[in-house]
């Protein structure tokens, strides 16, 4: 089965940490069930947790324990400045005090709030070995303002090419932000041939697979904003860590 993936203006900001959060989803941070403290499991022999990554079947990724009593999941927008700020805030202490215990494992999932440039980030992010997805992933956050630079300066001196770019149909668009806004180049500093980057943005099949994890967000899920937390299924209505650490302690993880 195809899913058409429509894909937002590049600037439509009005779901990045905004919309109904516990629409479709229960009842926000209400719905996290309190739990007594749950036990924590050793790593295999010689590994951590936090090495530990796999796709998941709902076509994540997820860090940690498998088989975690606790299972935090994010739909988070590569583009989305408060999710930049949850992944260069809230993600180190996550791992530190809880993923690594064994208590929590971290999904990752694409909701596309900002479009084709999160398209290409997205094709990116996912053309890397699965072990290195997460480390990306903080790289793509800590260098995201520089991205938003890009973007500012093409609306102020080239505005004709951002438009142009932002009419192709979106496979073609996330590979022209991707070469317009540095991406690549920002890959290939981390060790990606240029080549192999170019035809991860040309992945149809891949680009489909993003898509039905955007449309499930949306149509199973409840999803409408960036950062969407769920804990143990439960859609929760925070989207910062100080507001999300408080409900992995009531579920358990304390």
């Amino acid at each position: 089965m195809r899913f058409a993936l429509v894909l937002l203006p590049i600037l439509a900001l009005a779901a990045c940490n905004g919309g109904d959060k516990s629409a479709g989803g229960g009842n926000g941070s209400a719905a996290v069930q309190a739990s007594a403290p749950v036990a924590g499991a050793a790593a295999p022999a010689g590994k951590q947790w936090t090495d530990m990554v796999e796709k998941t079947k709902d076509n994540g990724f997820r860090q940690g324990n498998p088989n975690a009593p606790i299972k935090l999941v994010e739909y988070g927008s590569r583009m989305c400045p408060f999710c930049a700020q949850f992944g260069t805030t809230g993600v180190g202490p996550l791992r530190e005090k809880y993923i690594a215990t064994g208590k929590v494992s971290y999904e990752y999932r694409d909701f596309l709030i900002h479009g084709a440039p999160d398209l290409a980030l997205a094709l990116l992010n996912q053309c890397v070995p699965t072990d290195a997805f997460f480390p990306t992933l903080d790289q793509i956050y800590a260098g995201q303002e520089e991205f938003e630079k890009k973007i500012m300066g093409l609306q102020q001196t080239n505005p004709q090419v951002l438009d142009q770019i932002q009419q192709m149909p979106p496979p073609q668009a996330a590979a022209g932000f991707a070469q317009a806004l540095g991406m690549v180049d920002f890959m290939k500093q981390r060790g990606l041939p240029e080549a192999q980057a170019k035809a991860c943005l040309a992945d149809q099949k891949q680009i489909e697979t993003i898509a039905k994890v955007n449309a499930d967000g949306a149509n199973v899920y409840g999803v409408n904003s960036t950062p969407t937390f769920f804990i143990n299924g439960q859609k929760t209505d925070v989207n910062s860590w100080a507001d999300l650490e408080p409900l992995l302690q009531k579920a358990g993880a304390r």
